[in-house]
């Protein structure tokens, strides 16, 4: 089973430091929007261009930052990035306490957040790869995938009643103080790691090359390529329509709160079981397999919250949507992240980690502002359909053939 494979004490440390840091995050979940609103009065306009530039521009900052981790010791880097965090985030209850507070100052710090969290989730993909067996990587990530789902399935209910007790930034601050900890944790896990050494001519010196060099790799993979634009897209039209079924639910409909709130925070239950299950998965059917009936089913699912009505009806079909749509999700992904961590060498784990994240980010926050706008004019409805039809073709996207040298599937039955 995945929960009984030992990983070492390493790991063990590496772990609980993405657990209280991504619980922390979930807690936290919409809370600048929620400051935004309840305490600078925030309109939509301003509220929107909060996400959408958060995004943006965080991740136009971290463009050089892929190569800069690339030669740098990734632990340090990761310590870095938590204290990083740590200090932009406190910087907004503190503000609050003193009457200081500004819209400038949540964008500058949602920048400085997003950017950091790019660098570190680079960093941490290099340092897993060489901390971890190579046929332990499915059983880590499948840790690290079924954490996140716990986390989004407990941590908004509990920052919801946070901030009714104790105000809209006592999220933030629990947030910032679980990057102090996941500092701490990293520092724990111990051992030595050599500093990355550049090979060639120019020696350390950073090179202007080096910061494509991330989009270089992925778009001339055979099988890396076509997952890029398959995970890159399905998660910016999922995510650019979670605005318009919160309109659509909340004031089209007239689902209460916590309708809302049960609607996608039961399903992620899906998303524990997905990745429990995918290992057993993997060693049945083969690596490639899953991810190829995961990643299309995970987009038939979409499609099914155009046809939301009122009622406890309507609120059914959301949860056995986002059920369906979520299970899919937690057995991709440990299979799509373990798989793309084998396919990069490890000189360029970084920069190629990087330059998926801010593409990512950025299809994130333009899809968002473009299905805002579609939705102005036809409604949240049709938006939400238009969405759901395109996600149906991002299956073709899927890599019909696996390059990689062994099978995921193959490694786990040859141990067992």
């Amino acid at each position: 089973m995945v929960g009984r494979r030992r990983l070492g004490r390493q790991f063990g440390w590496l772990w609980a430091a993405y657990g209280v840091s991504t619980f922390g995050t979930w807690l936290a979940f919409d809370a600048f929007a929620l400051i935004a609103i309840l305490v600078l009065r925030a309109g939509p306009t301003e509220v929107s261009v909060l996400a959408a530039a958060g995004l943006a521009v965080g991740a136009a900052v971290a463009v050089p930052l892929g190569p800069w981790v690339e030669f740098r010791r990734k632990r340090p880097v990761m310590v870095a990035m938590d204290l990083i965090r740590f200090v932009a985030l406190m910087s907004v209850p503190a503000a609050y306490a003193l009457g200081l507070l500004s819209f400038v100052q949540l964008l500058v710090v949602s920048v400085v957040v997003g950017a950091a969290d790019i660098a570190f989730n680079a960093a941490s993909g290099a340092y897993l790869k060489a901390l971890v067996r190579p046929e332990d990587l499915l059983v880590a990530n499948g840790r690290f995938e079924s954490t996140t789902w716990t986390a989004t399935v407990l941590g908004p209910p509990v920052g919801t009643a946070a901030i009714g007790l104790f105000g809209p930034a006592m999220t933030l601050v629990a947030n910032a103080v679980s990057y102090l900890l996941s500092a701490a944790g990293i520092r724990t896990i111990g051992g030595s790691e050599p500093r990355p050494v550049r090979t060639g001519t120019h020696g350390a010196r950073l090179r202007p090359g080096d910061l494509l060099e991330g989009w270089r790799y992925i778009l001339t993979h055979p099988t890396l390529r076509p997952l890029f634009f398959n995970t890159v897209l399905v998660n910016g039209l999922i995510l650019a329509t979670s605005p318009l079924l919160a309109v659509l639910m909340l004031g089209d409909l007239e689902f209460a709160p916590w309708q809302y709130g049960l609607a996608f925070g039961l399903p992620c239950v899906g998303g524990i079981i997905g990745s429990r299950l995918v290992r057993r998965l993997v060693a049945r059917f083969g690596r490639h397999r899953v991810l190829l009936t995961a990643g299309t089913l995970r987009a038939c699912w979409s499609l099914g919250l155009t046809f939301i009505q009122p009622g406890m009806a309507g609120l059914v079909l959301v949860i056995a949507v986002e059920f369906g749509l979520i299970t899919c999700m937690g057995v991709f992904n440990p299979v799509f992240a373990t798989y793309r961590l084998e396919q990069v060498p490890t000189d360029r784990i970084a920069r190629t980690l990087s330059a998926w994240s801010v593409t990512s980010k950025l299809t994130i926050a333009a899809l968002t502002a473009m299905w805002g706008l579609l939705a102005g004019v036809t409604g949240p409805r049709t938006a939400i359909a238009i969405a759901g039809l395109l996600i149906l073709i991002t299956p073709f996207l899927l890599p019909r053939h696996d390059h990689a040298p062994h099978h995921e599937g193959d490694l786990i039955r040859s141990k067992t």
